[in-house]
């Protein structure tokens, strides 16, 4: 009995202390403002905090664009930040927007899952096209980095199907924004570039472009031995939307993680000129010197924002 009483306490303790955990802190923009939607709920993925940033002229009367961008908790205020660093995305959109370079529009920050993050972003159909064989190595591969020490299954279809079936629609109660396919965006740096790409391949009809950043092309963390950059290479030539409707830009540095993407991404390049993307549907940017932070996406954050949602 004194067994039961002593882990029923703990039990009470364990419950409430996770109920009264501290939220984190609000992101505080130095431009317009940031709307919390917490814990939103969900049959398909983690439950994860959305920050909204509005601008200054968001009235709720006019429609505007919509930007859904990842790692959602990176990407305006550094010192809510872990690596003291942010994308700081709404001074960038305040300048282009006072420039009259920009459309209005909103940004709709989704945070990570922390450890689920990897499988969250990866993309599942290219991984699930490889052979017992290449998942193993995958598996072995993110193990020694690691990101899974589990057997390593992508659900980055659930995450989308978040995306676009759950969030979406709630965006479009909530705000005063055009919920068309011509008016929303997806970007994303590192595995945030994967997913945005696959998110453009797999709704084409949600979404009208992509900002893929500093795309992390081997999915693991080495280019030995790895079946991840054939897959993806594999898998664009067969689904990228079409040209004539939607936009896609890519970048890359060489420095730090960013060292390993520069070939591949000369690869994705050729792919994606074959489908048929001139420079008016297609951007693609090589930075040398540029490393794989916030502080360097920041640096080139208008070039890719004026190609998807310039006037």
């Amino acid at each position: 009995m004194r067994l039961f009483i002593l882990l029923a306490g703990l039990l009470l303790s364990t419950t409430l202390h996770a109920q009264t955990a501290p939220a984190p802190p609000l992101q505080k923009p130095v431009a317009g403002r940031i709307e919390r939607l917490d814990n939103v709920a969900s049959q398909l993925v983690e439950p994860r905090l959305v920050d909204v940033w509005l601008p200054a002229n968001y009235d709720g009367k006019r429609r505007f664009a919509v930007l859904y961008m990842h790692d959602g908790q990176m990407l305006f205020d550094s010192t809510t930040t872990w690596n003291h660093q942010a994308w700081n995305v709404d001074d960038v959109v305040t300048r282009l927007r006072q420039a009259g370079q920009l459309q209005d529009v909103i940004v709709v920050g989704v945070w990570n899952a922390g450890a689920r993050r990897h499988p969250n972003y990866f993309p599942q159909k290219p991984f699930e096209q490889l052979t017992k064989a290449q998942r193993d190595t995958v598996q072995q591969q993110l193990r020694q980095a690691g990101r899974s020490p589990e057997a390593f299954q992508p659900n980055s279809d659930a995450y989308l199907r978040y995306l676009v079936t759950e969030l979406k629609p709630l965006i479009d109660r909530k705000y005063r924004v055009y919920p068309d396919q011509v008016h929303t965006f997806v970007a994303g740096s590192s595995m945030g570039g994967l997913i945005s790409m696959y998110a453009l391949c797999e709704y084409p009809q949600v979404f009208g472009g992509a900002a893929c950043l500093s795309t992390h092309w081997p999915g693991t963390f080495t280019l030995r031995n790895n079946p991840m950059p054939e897959a993806f290479l594999s898998y664009l030539r067969t689904h990228l939307p079409d040209p004539r409707t939607h936009r896609l830009y890519f970048d890359c540095g060489d420095q730090t993680l960013d060292a390993l993407y520069p070939a591949i991404q000369r690869r994705v390049d050729a792919v994606v000129q074959e489908r048929g993307y001139t420079p008016r549907s297609w951007q693609t940017r090589y930075v040398p010197g540029a490393n794989h932070s916030e502080q360097a996406w920041n640096r080139r954050l208008a070039d890719p924002l004026g190609f998807l949602l310039g006037k």
